[in-house]
């Protein structure tokens, strides 16, 4: 397939790229359509109890959602203020789809006692259309704005997605602004000419493309998470331009022995390009582990970046080989340098490890294992608007009302769906698990309590209430929806499939490291050093974002949990770029043993020729990484966290250390395999063939 697609690219170069220019012109045209589709219904698991009581409230209750307003800044008794007050709320009981405006000066607990703010909930109808919907929440905010008053907030409901859907947009915008500039930098100093650094940018540019569109593909069929945006374009950028340095690494030691172009680019390809397939391979089984939940976030967001990896693998093969056809006499060779030049600090640092290898092995094992302590006591909760940098609207309501207002005002409550059926004395002692209960009855003889949780929505009262109420209701027909029943249903969903993911992503894992090693042993290691640092990388994100340990240096803030997101992305995705740089390795040393016979030797010269690209593959991604942690979202500041520190202690001490620690004390035993596997191998195993001299340089 490779040597096809090499000849398909060398042959018509010029249709590939025109091909791949319609992609971009969709991608950044149609694509960007998705800004449009977010979803901020992270916790929803089709087929749990929360999901159900939701789906039958939406048949059978005729209210719709709501959105909440603040005035704060003045005296709300002002007379200027309260007519312009009233003037609003009037105003906004005549928009079409506006089911109810209570008088915030009538109703109680919706003017602080401070007397410097007021809260204006506004009822939508129910059974509006997306449309509909939107016009009527756009026309409540713009007309509530109008109020003269030092600050005018409004948020939540349908109108919170709207605003996080415009801060990713913003933040993407940013993130590619700051970090494509500081990455074509890094590429000059790499390659130190303008034309070698820019076709990794290029290549990156159709990873955000195809990042772009895959969400918009998906998002006609399922719904995308506001946090898809980010993730997707920052992992698409980042993996895009690992390949394409990888490819353009290996296509200028390619030149070193010979002026034919066509040529050098099929060698690549044959070589590198098969590192290339296997990597996007093992990095889409790791997501693969996403789609074992029954979660529409956590599959969507599976599918989406593998998505996007499969664009980026695809260009990498296809995209890069025909503009090395067109633009390739241009590119200098690699520098002819002795070999004791050659990757020396690499080379030097992988014969440290080998010899002292349980020495290296008794200091990092404990070292990485006391890093990811933190993780033992780790908590995932749906967060709230804190989670949102203080610029965004919904953040500086949230702010106001925490000020102004008694612990718990906005909190959502805990629904309760008293089906016909219930009886009476099930229903009162549901109602007096809260001083604050309200029922109101549905047609059909439904009846809902809602009761009002102290705290935050996803804190252990609210969440407690929740097991209190599905204790006491017995056999009766009684279910529980709203956000901290979904958190609970949410946690009881990771704990009961994440063991089959683990076990999915692993197996998988195994069988592709296995088809390109040949060996039993080595997948084993390469997993168990991959966890050591995924879990140090986990364990830093719970000290900071958690226990709030230096989270003010990145503009955050120690919220006692981890976003719910937060865990498994991190986990699926840095798990897959950690096999990345395994496999960069493992085919140098593939060569190197293939050529010597020496499985020592092999694992010097392995990391001697593939360390300077891990190093840079590593800088390149925490840069990209890091660009997209400025937009002070908590979620994706953890996701970044995460993944940088997984990308960098993966590359550097994980595979400059540990790698050839457990290599040499593995031995020739390392490429072991069971002769019925052997056999399999040979028969069905895939091999990076290389084709070039025993020695090639690989410093650029």
């Amino acid at each position: 397939m490779l040597s096809t697609l090499a000849r398909t690219a060398t042959r018509r170069p010029l249709t590939v790229i025109a091909l791949w220019v319609l992609f971009l012109l969709l991608g950044f045209g149609l694509g960007t359509g998705v800004f449009g589709r977010l979803s901020d219904n992270v916790p929803e698991v089709p087929g749990t109890e929360s999901e159900a009581a939701a789906e039958y409230l939406d048949r059978v209750d005729p209210s719709g959602d709501s959105i909440t307003a603040v005035v704060e800044g003045t005296a709300v008794t002002d007379p200027a203020l309260r007519t312009q007050v009233e003037k609003a709320v009037a105003d906004v009981r005549k928009i079409a789809g506006v089911a109810a405006v209570p008088d915030p000066y009538a109703t109680p607990g919706l003017t602080a006692e401070d007397g410097r703010a007021l809260l204006v909930p506004v009822a939508l109808k129910g059974g509006l259309d997306d449309d509909a919907e939107e016009r009527a929440v756009n026309d409540v905010a713009d007309r509530i704005k109008q109020i003269d008053a030092p600050e005018v907030h409004v948020s939540g409901g349908p109108l919170l997605g709207l605003q996080i859907g415009e801060k990713a947009q913003e933040d993407v915008r940013n993130a590619e602004l700051i970090s494509l500039p500081v990455v074509l930098a890094l590429l000059l100093v790499v390659f130190g000419g303008l034309r070698s650094a820019a076709l990794p940018l290029v290549i990156a540019v159709s990873g955000i493309a195809g990042a772009f569109l895959a969400l918009f593909l998906f998002s006609s069929v399922t719904d995308i998470s506001v946090y898809a945006i980010q993730v997707t374009t920052m992992l698409g950028l980042g993996l895009a331009v690992d390949y394409a340095l990888l490819m353009l690494v290996r296509f200028r030691e390619e030149r070193r022995t010979t002026e034919d172009v066509v040529e050098a680019v099929h060698r690549t390809v044959a070589a590198a390009g098969r590192t290339v397939l296997f990597s996007g391979l093992t990095v889409a089984v790791s997501l693969t582990g996403l789609l074992v939940f029954p979660s529409v976030f956590l599959r969507s967001m599976g599918l989406a970046v593998a998505a996007v990896v499969v664009v980026d693998m695809l260009a990498a093969v296809t995209l890069l080989p025909a503009l090395l056809t067109r633009f390739g006499r241009k590119i200098p060779p690699a520098k002819d340098r002795p070999e004791s030049e050659e990757g020396r600090v690499f080379a030097r640092l992988a014969r440290f490890s080998a010899r002292n290898r349980i020495a290296v092995l008794a200091v990092i094992v404990p070292a990485l294992l006391v890093l990811a302590l933190p993780v033992t006591g780790m908590r995932i909760n749906l967060g709230d608007a804190q989670q949102l940098p203080s610029s965004t609207e919904a953040r500086q309501l949230y702010d106001t009302v925490d000020a102004h207002f008694p612990p718990g005002t906005g909190v959502s409550p805990i629904t309760v769906v008293l089906k016909p059926g219930t009886d009476a004395g099930t229903a009162d002692r549901i109602r007096a698990l809260s001083p604050r209960a309200e029922s109101r009855d549905l047609p059909g003889g439904t009846t809902v309590v809602e009761l009002p949780p102290t705290g935050s929505v996803d804190g252990d009262a609210a969440t407690g209430l929740v097991k209190q109420v599905r204790e006491l209701r017995g056999d009766a027909p009684v279910e529980v929806t709203g956000p901290a029943a979904r958190l609970v249903d949410f946690r009881a969903m990771l704990a009961d499939r994440a063991p089959w993911a683990a076990l999915t992503v692993l197996a998988g894992i195994f069988v592709l490291l296995f088809a390109f090693t040949g060996s039993v042993l080595i997948p084993l290691r390469t997993i168990a050093t991959t966890l050591l640092s995924l879990g140090a990388a986990l364990g830093a994100v719970v000290w900071v974002f958690q226990d709030g340990h230096l989270a003010g240096l990145l503009g955050a803030e120690g919220l006692g949990s981890l976003s719910l997101t937060a865990p498994p992305l991190i986990i699926a995705i840095a798990f897959g770029l950690a096999m990345d740089y395994e496999l960069f390795i493992l085919a140098r040393m593939r060569e190197a043993r293939r050529v010597s016979g020496d499985d020592q030797e092999a694992v010097v010269t392995g990391l001697r020729r593939s360390g300077r690209v891990v190093t840079c593959a590593a800088l390149l991604l925490a840069v990209v990484f890091g660009a997209f942690m400025t937009g002070g979202f908590s979620p994706i500041l953890q996701i970044g966290l995460g993944l940088t520190l997984a990308v960098l202690i993966d590359a550097t001490v994980v595979r400059m250390l540990l790698v050839p620690a457990t290599m040499a004390l593995l031995g020739r035993r390392a490429w072991w395999a069971p002769k019925p596997l052997r056999r399999v191998h040979d028969r069905f195993g895939l091999r990076e063939e290389g084709t070039t001299a025993p020695r090639v340089p690989t410093n650029v």
